[in-house]
């Protein structure tokens, strides 16, 4: 596990924008976290850090959202989902099959349903109002690898 603390919103999107570069072409990253705690201001930093030029809201509302950069970018939320049986709706298999990256906001929910290959980051609220404390774990073959360099990436934003 890897541990990293931002101080703004701006240095979470940073952290965000960095494990963007580590990202492949059908890879999963799995964001949980309390209401407010900072899954999308993360995920705005993880979609500058692809060239996605759009502006990044929640997709609470509308479960997928899709936009392109130098990887398409598949902006997921699980929050409103009912039951499991539900992760079916996000079809997330064929959107990565078409090269793209899925972020996935309470991504926690659908963990179970997945093979366990996914960037899993962990999002607690800090003692100040803008600190946040990230947890991140490698899941899988697919991450194994990239363990070193996720943690060389959140070097950045030490405990």
């Amino acid at each position: 596990m890897i541990t990293a603390v931002t101080k703004s919103a701006e240095d979470t999107r940073g952290l965000g924008e960095a494990l963007s570069r580590l990202v492949k072409p059908g890879d999963i990253v799995l964001l949980s976290g309390d209401l407010g705690a900072g899954k999308t201001t993360l995920a705005q930093g993880f979609a500058r850090g692809l060239g996605v030029t759009d502006q990044i809201v929640s997709p609470t509302f509308v479960l997928v959202r899709l936009y392109r950069g130098r990887l398409p970018l598949i902006h997921a939320d699980a929050y409103r989902m009912d039951n499991l049986d539900e992760v079916t709706d996000f079809d997330l298999p064929e959107l990565l099959d078409e090269g793209g990256v899925a972020l996935v906001e309470w991504g926690d929910v659908i963990a179970p349903t997945l093979p366990a290959d996914y960037l899993d980051v962990a999002i607690e609220l800090g003692e100040a109002d803008d600190d946040r404390r990230f947890t991140i774990r490698t899941v899988g073959p697919r991450w194994a690898p990239r363990a070193a360099a996720v943690g060389a990436a959140m070097e950045r934003w030490p405990l």
